[in-house]
């Protein structure tokens, strides 16, 4: 595959005092000699909460002021205004600033993250931050994840493509604020002014041509109650390491194993568990019989659990032989009479109506069905739990540790304190690690055995147990006349969303699992998220949820993820209908310069419109979210249309600024192969309750074979602070690859994927 980002494309046509911190640790324990370490404290709350406040209205403003020429104008959407990453944002001030930043006297630098990294490249790229503010050599710093933390409230969800938008200040400023520490102590130690010495590659220098480590200077600058220079991070013009394209601080680990993953720790005792799982979703157990099980070698014990059996035993090979030899009678799960047919056609009832009766105008109508879809993270889920009588330890990858480590205390009866929550590098997520049904499952089956385990999901059980991305059904109509668009209407019924892990913490949790008046959480979710970037006359959007007793979960992009690429299918529907070309179409209606650049682009990269042989064409979609946008204009084959292939793909993007274009880059291109799958080939089945798919042999993911040859990625030159990207090109991508399906076939494709 050849990748590149190019160089940025050309555009057509608060300072505020230092936050006030002192050495300290994390856990109040004195600071001792070898290390200091700066911890920003609830005094500085009010400047840092102000600035970063006004920071995350001030694109809502930009987007708010320009209208599109020739397009009929509708009223902003609820996130021009205020969108899920400022809800974040907001949520999380009171703890921005409890961010702990260690300089080691073996000159390492340390920034414990309250995050997850489950192969976004989010260490990179505060590590990145972090050396930048700091002048220190980027292998000089250390990214570790932080344990469950609950005095950070809302403050350690990773999720809603907002870990870099919401963490970009808070570490800037805290390792500004080292940085400052560390000048005041050379400067005392030299008795020089501290404005005359620098920074540079993990150093103070002099100017007389002194140098000092950072590491040599850590026990002084935890001394310092006043620095001598200003704490204030650099403006973007003197920014010399970000946004220079950089590859992962953890690469080397990764690709030699030596990277920990859950299933890679060695916890003393921990032994190898697996589960023997009902036919059926939400199955359980009627009977069993593990006599014959028992006694096979290696086996150490075997747990009954309501929705299952456990075998522990010395190896994996052996507890999944002795799971097989079990003799279990099932009870049936609660949806064993339904099917694929009867949830789209409960999901179709459920459909909220149209506003604009169809005789009274012109109007393009589409309806269209996305079916589940898994997660499937490469790394299964893991877990391994050692729980006591009067405590319990779990490791595992987690996007919200506070609340597992809450929920988990409220089974086994623990106070909260009681219950560590050792948060580990994941292999891939997608939203499936924002819950901890393992850990939980580990948790119980410690328990009752009396000794740890490391539990492993196998492919199979999260594929036909795990969370699904909801199947869902649109209804769409566009009115017109004279050439312009008067109204559009979009109206989703979806399978219930589980929030239940809400902003991070127990209290939102409950909330998402509320009721008012048929309504949830998930209707603000949806409000905070979803709208059609195009100048579409009266626009409404409405969402239906459908309560089935089936595991869901956020999958990348959420609701986008189908609602816009309906959206995108549509447009270039109405394009046709209108006689227009889709690309001249929507840039006509989109509301800002820069999302008009970036269409720009990619049509130009792209050549778009250029001749193509028969079977073969070109597709575009666009998407605009997280104070980003971007837009994919794929190639496809599909001269056989029951085997297409993705041939060339150009992406364009705006993020505001990237902190590490390299790992922008990968975001959008393992989006690009996201939609590839879900358009074309990758979805669950329902058959009478059971998730028919039970590993990649039948859950049709692309593989190489089906990644096109050639993809390019262009980047906008810096606009702002940065937006998100992480969930950013899944809805462009699918709506791409479905447009040039269809220009590629004539076909009109109205249920994903196509092949299934």
């Amino acid at each position: 595959m050849l990748v590149g980002v190019h160089r940025p494309v050309p555009r057509p046509g608060i300072s505020g005092k230092a936050p006030a911190i002192r050495t300290n640790t994390a856990h109040g324990e004195p600071v001792g000699r070898r290390r200091f370490l700066t911890y920003l404290l609830a005094a500085p709350t009010l400047t840092v909460a102000a600035r970063l406040g006004a920071d995350a209205a001030e694109p809502s403003v930009a987007a708010a002021a320009e209208p599109a020429a020739g397009a009929l104008p509708g009223l902003p959407g609820v996130p021009d205004v205020v969108d899920l990453g400022d809800a974040l944002i907001l949520a999380g001030l009171p703890t921005a600033h409890l961010l702990v930043l260690e300089v080691t006297a073996a000159g390492r630098v340390v920034l414990h993250l309250p995050r997850a990294e489950v192969g976004q490249g989010l260490t990179t790229a505060v590590a990145m931050l972090v050396a930048e503010e700091l002048d220190a050599r980027l292998g000089d710093v250390d990214v570790p994840l932080s344990d469950a933390r609950p005095d950070l409230l809302f403050n350690q969800l990773t999720g809603g493509s907002n870990s870099v938008r919401s963490l970009y200040d808070p570490v800037r400023a805290a390792a500004a604020a080292a940085r400052a520490r560390l000048v005041t102590a050379a400067a005392l130690l030299w008795d020089l002014p501290a404005g005359s010495l620098r920074t540079e590659d993990s150093a103070v220098l002099a100017p007389d041509g002194r140098r000092a480590g950072f590491g040599s200077l850590a026990a002084a600058a935890a001394a310092v109650t006043v620095p001598a220079v200003p704490g204030t991070p650099k403006p973007p013009d003197r920014q010399r390491l970000v946004g220079t394209p950089t590859g992962r601080i953890d690469a080397r680990d990764i690709v030699t194993g030596r990277a920990r993953y859950a299933g890679d720790l060695d916890v003393p005792g921990a032994v190898p568990t697996v589960v023997a799982r009902p036919p059926t979703i939400n199955g359980g157990v009627q009977s069993f019989d593990a006599s014959a099980a028992r006694g096979m070698p290696g086996v150490l014990a075997v747990v009954p659990l309501p929705g299952g059996v456990a075998v522990l035993a010395e190896t994996f090979d052996q507890a999944i032989r002795a799971r097989d030899a079990l003799q279990v009678s099932w009870r049936p799960g609660p949806l064993a009479a339904l099917s694929d047919a009867d949830i789209r056609g409960r999901l179709r009832a459920a459909n909220l109506p149209f506003l604009v009766p169809p005789l009274l105008t012109l109007h393009v109508d589409g309806e269209f069905d996305f079916a589940f879809v898994s997660h499937a993270p490469m790394e299964v889920l893991t877990a391994v739990a050692d729980v006591r009588p009067d405590r319990a330890e779990l490791w595992f990858s987690s996007q919200s540790p506070i609340v597992a480590q809450q929920g988990i205390a409220a089974a086994l009866g623990l106070p909260q304190d009681a219950v560590t929550v050792h948060v580990v590098r994941g292999g891939g997520s997608f939203g499936r690690r924002l819950f901890f049904d393992a850990a939980l499952e580990a948790a119980r089956i410690s328990r009752a055995a009396g000794r740890p385990v490391k539990l492993m999901w196998t492919r199979n059980d999260d594929m036909r147990h795990g969370r699904m991305r909801p199947a869902s059904h649109h209804r769409v109509r566009a009115t017109h006349a004279l050439g312009q668009v008067l109204t559009y209407e979009h109206r989703v019924a979806t399978v219930q969303t589980d929030f239940r892990h809400g902003l991070g913490e127990a209290l939102t949790a409950a909330g998402f699992g509320v009721q008012v008046g048929g309504l949830t959480l998930s209707q603000g979710f949806f409000l905070l998220t979803e709208k059609n970037p195009y100048q579409l006359g009266v626009t409404t959007q409405l969402l239906a949820e459908v309560p089935l007793d089936v595991p869901t979960g956020s999958w990348r992009s959420v609701y986008s993820g189908t609602v816009r690429v309906a959206d995108e299918i549509m447009a270039d529907e109405i394009a046709r209908a209108l006689g227009q070309d889709p690309v001249a179409f929507r840039r006509a209606r989109l509301g800002s310069a820069g999302a008009r650049a970036v269409l720009d682009t990619v049509a130009a990269e792209g050549r778009w419109g250029r001749p193509m042989p028969a079977g073969h064409a070109q597709g575009v979609g666009f998407h605009e979210e997280h104070r980003s946008c971007a837009a994919y204009l794929v190639e496809i084959d599909a001269t056989d249309p029951a085997q297409p292939r993705v041939t060339k793909a150009v992406i364009a993007a705006d993020v505001g600024r990237a902190v590490n274009p390299r790992g922008l880059e990968a975001q959008l291109t393992g989006a690009l192969i996201d939609g590839i799958s879900v358009i074309l080939q990758a979805g669950n089945h329902i058959d009478r309750g059971a998730v028919r798919e039970g590993s990649f042999a039948d859950f049709r993911y692309a593989r190489q074979r089906h990644s096109p040859p050639v993809v390019e990625v262009h980047l906008m030159p810096p606009s702002g602070p940065p937006g998100g990207a992480g969930e950013l090109g899944v809805p462009a991508a699918s709506a791409a690859v479905a447009n040039a399906y269809a220009r590629a076939t004539g076909l009109r494709p109205r249920s994903f994927p196509i092949s299934f």
